[in-house]
């Protein structure tokens, strides 16, 4: 126990500082933290053990050793029968250290090694989520004069594995979950033993019991392209995997079609994040190389940041199609209103004053309020769209045509049914079915599917004053007779002004009675 406890907190990079905490990475920071809690600190080890050599840790060899000086610390080394000048501590995954020893240090001193023993207790621990860490030592009567990791990792006598729970938050499994609802297949990637990505994956939701969707390095490296490629989109668990997999994942799968996104940290990362659609690196343990490459920086290494960027994009790309969708709807609404009135042997409907007006206040301030417009119900319930996929699609083109000709079609019913009928201020009523047409239609096309009457008025109050901004400045161009004489605009009496009401609410109707369709047919 005193050896393994001297062995995690020698063993080890994490920096003490002044005030006694202690900076690193945070496994080798749990472990000199529980090694002080033993009474084990490591700066006083140090001044009795102190370092003369080191191995770092790399992905291939999956450990790390150190070279200490031994003489003082003779009282821990009785169960090796004589003193030694020298010990090298060698940390790892249990895969890689069980073949690297001879024997085990036991409370009954040292025995034979019992491979299978061990490993039985190592994927007890990983079932329960545990992340393992196997620890040996060798003794040396001599300073090694070959330092390589051939000669000092070899004929190790083991000590014992360490546990460490790194717990998901919590909001992590919600965020799981909803990347499945939304289409998004989430992989979990990891260089943890396999039974320990397992267990958390399934505590995630990641995976459920299905074992062919779990893969480990080894087996990853073994595969050809085309081996690869036919079992990638069912892999859910990458295990015992380096950083330089996570390029043959990526290839593996834009190869199917996939559009990936790849998380990492480090300086290997990088050829994968380069190589993703989106390259996330993470900004508080990210390197700089990964951050230098990635197409986006993770500022809180979050899981669940980049499940409420999704939503947020989503809803950006959204609201930027309703912007479409209302802009040019309204210009062809005054374009089929003004091309088409002189075949029909009626007047100009319109004047340049009104066109512009229109344009300045009727389509702007509307239009800028459709940005803030809040996400759909169902926005995390819809499939991604395909990259390639034009903005037009899903029946936006045909809406901006078909609503566009009834928004010219009721302008010109007014003009000539006012025309035939009488009514003097036909032009100024024209102007005003049109203006509020468009106020009538951006409040329809809040949402693709759901009812103004159930997204209700009050969900995006920016549009709402929009809107009764527009309509009282449009009733100032109608009743401000200072306003009459720039526009061309004369006072509509009480009979006129609800006709135009009612001609204008045409437009929202129609389109409430099409997402109603829309409705209809998703339902059957």
């Amino acid at each position: 126990y005193s050896l393994l406890m001297t062995a995690i907190a020698l063993s080890n990079d994490a920096l003490i500082n002044k005030d006694g905490s202690y900076l690193g990475d945070p496994t080798e920071v749990a472990l000199c933290q529980v090694a002080k809690e033993k009474g084990f600190d490591k700066s006083e080890l140090e001044k009795i053990m102190p370092r003369i050599a080191e191995i770092p840790f790399d992905s291939v060899r999956k450990c790390m050793t150190t070279l200490h000086e031994a003489l003082n610390i003779k009282s821990l080394l009785t169960d090796f029968g004589h003193s030694f000048s020298y010990i090298s501590f060698t940390k790892g995954a249990i895969d890689v250290l069980i073949d690297k020893s001879e024997s085990v240090l036991t409370s009954d001193g040292l025995k034979t090694l019992d491979k299978k023993e061990i490993l039985e207790i190592n994927d007890r621990m990983a079932e329960d989520g545990f992340r393992i860490l196997a620890v040996a030592i060798r003794m040396w009567d001599d300073l090694p004069l070959d330092m390589t990791s051939e000669n000092l990792e070899n004929r190790l006598v083991f000590l014992g594995l360490i546990g460490m729970i790194d717990p998901p938050r919590e909001e992590v499994k919600e965020s799981v979950n909803l990347c499945k609802v939304a289409g998004i297949k989430p992989v979990m990637i990891t260089g943890d033993y396999p039974l320990t990505a397992k267990a958390i994956a399934r505590r995630l939701n990641i995976i459920e019991d299905d074992s062919t969707s779990i893969i480990t390095g080894k087996e990853l490296a073994e595969l050809s392209m085309e081996e690869f490629e036919n079992k990638v989109e069912k892999i859910r668990v990458y295990a015992r995997v380096s950083p330089e997999h996570k390029l043959k994942i990526v290839k593996a799968l834009q190869d199917k079609g996939q559009f990936v996104a790849m998380t990492g940290d480090g300086v290997n990362d990088a050829p994968a994040l380069k190589r993703a659609d989106i390259g996330i690196a993470m900004g508080i343990t990210g390197t700089d190389v990964a951050k230098e490459v990635a197409h986006m920086i993770l500022l809180d290494d979050n899981f669940a940041t980049i499940v409420k960027a999704v939503k947020e994009g989503r809803k950006i790309f959204d609201n930027i199609r309703k912007f479409i969708k209302y802009t040019m709807t309204s210009n062809s609404g005054e374009i089929w209103t003004i091309f088409l009135a002189p075949f029909l042997g009626l007047p100009i409907p319109l004047l340049p004053i009104h066109i512009l007006w229109i344009n300045l206040v009727t389509d702007g301030l509307p239009g800028l309020a459709l940005a803030v417009e809040p996400p759909d119900k169902d926005i995390m319930r819809r499939p991604p769209r395909h990259p390639r996929e034009s903005i037009f699609a899903h029946g936006l083109g045909m809406h901006i045509i078909w609503v566009g000709l009834l928004m010219g079609f009721v302008c010109i019913f007014t003009q000539a049914w006012s025309v035939k009928t009488g009514f003097a201020h036909w032009q100024t009523m024209v102007f005003t079915v049109l203006c509020l047409s468009q106020m009538g239609h951006v409040l329809a096309i809040r949402s693709e599917k759901d009812s103004l009457f159930s997204i209700g008025l009050l969900s995006n109050r920016p549009l709402l004053g929009a809107i009764i901004l527009t309509f009282v400045l449009q009733m100032m161009t109608i009743y401000v007779p200072v306003l009459n004489s720039v526009f061309k605009t004369e006072p509509l009496t009480v009979g006129e002004l609800t006709i135009t009401l009612m001609l204008s609410s045409i437009v929202f109707f129609a389109v409430e009675i099409e997402k109603f369709w829309k409705r209809r047919r998703r339902d059957y």
